[in-house]
């Protein structure tokens, strides 16, 4: 009972970041329709600034703020650089040009910085407190939760009580009514991706410190089981990522206690396997209301 205990909340603990990450995914859906398969390249790119940052200055919370701002523009730079000048006309387009901006990122940082992982520190102690015996989450799981949970917020008003948000949704579901109501369409779309970049950038900032280690190739597995989790929730549904994420976790969390870390990315591409033969719209989609 007592490992089980820890499994769930380890599990939490690592669902949180998946959770971010497929919020991420959720919200560059929803703007353009595009599956962003670069989100994980370009969100190991910006954790290698934030660390960069970090090492020069010896502030880790300053390279965080930078990693976080790093993400917003390079979101912000690969849509109007890169993605609005892709022909949308099929979706495997943006899928395409999406996995050349990975090959690129990952080649360019390979370059920069190498391809040997590299230490990531955490900031907060890993130690697990206990209750009773059984070590249940430690300083860094505290702040994982806090952060993540401090980004649904803060994005749940965004999008249901400022002007701003009620813009980027319209300019989701109808562009072109959208435009000829005077809703800048462009700029909402550049807008999206740059908070869907920011975000992605927290979760890998969140994430590498763990187990993963710097590396261009770090946030590979974590985007397959990110994306298990958007797919999972439904890839128009934010609060179906937030509950697929944790349901990842738990998921991954529970095969690696009890069967072994080998099993567990088996045991995600089953899932995501599961999830598109039997409920491609995921659990929690509303995309034939939206389709409407």
């Amino acid at each position: 009972m007592d490992r089980f205990v820890f499994l769930t909340f380890d599990g939490l603990s690592r669902g949180a970041v998946y959770a971010a990450f497929a919020l991420a995914l959720v919200l560059i859906w929803r703007a353009a329709r595009i599956v962003n398969f670069a989100q994980g390249a370009m969100a190991v790119a910006t954790a290698y600034v934030g660390y960069s940052v970090a090492d020069a200055t010896g502030s880790y919370w300053l390279g965080f703020l930078v990693a976080i701002t790093a993400g917003l523009l390079l979101g912000a730079g690969v849509e109007r650089v890169v993605m609005r000048f892709v022909d949308h006309s099929s979706p495997l387009n943006g899928v395409v040009v999406a996995l050349g901006l990975v090959l690129i990122i990952q080649g360019v940082l390979g370059m920069i910085y190498g391809n040997e992982f590299r230490p990531a520190a955490a900031p907060l102690s890993r130690d697990a407190f206990e209750v009773g015996g059984i070590a249940l989450l430690s300083r860094y799981d505290l702040f994982v939760f806090g952060a993540v949970g401090a980004v649904v917020v803060l994005l749940t008003l965004l999008f249901t009580r400022t002007p701003t948000g009620l813009r980027m949704r319209a300019a989701a579901f109808a562009p072109d009514v959208s435009r000829l109501l005077g809703v800048p369409v462009g700029g909402m779309l550049t807008l999206g991706w740059a908070l869907a970049a920011g975000v992605g950038s927290l979760a890998g900032m969140l994430v590498i410190p763990t187990e993963l280690g710097l590396h261009p190739t770090a946030m590979d597995i974590v985007f397959i089981s990110a994306f298990t989790a958007a797919v999972l929730g439904g890839l128009d549904s934010p609060i179906g990522a937030v509950l697929g994420g944790l349901l990842v976790g738990l998921l991954l969390s529970y095969i690696s206690g009890y069967l072994g870390a080998t099993v567990a990315p088996m045991a995600v591409l089953a899932l995501l396997v599961v999830v598109l033969l039997s409920r491609p719209d995921g659990l929690f989609a509303r995309s034939k209301a939206r389709a409407a």
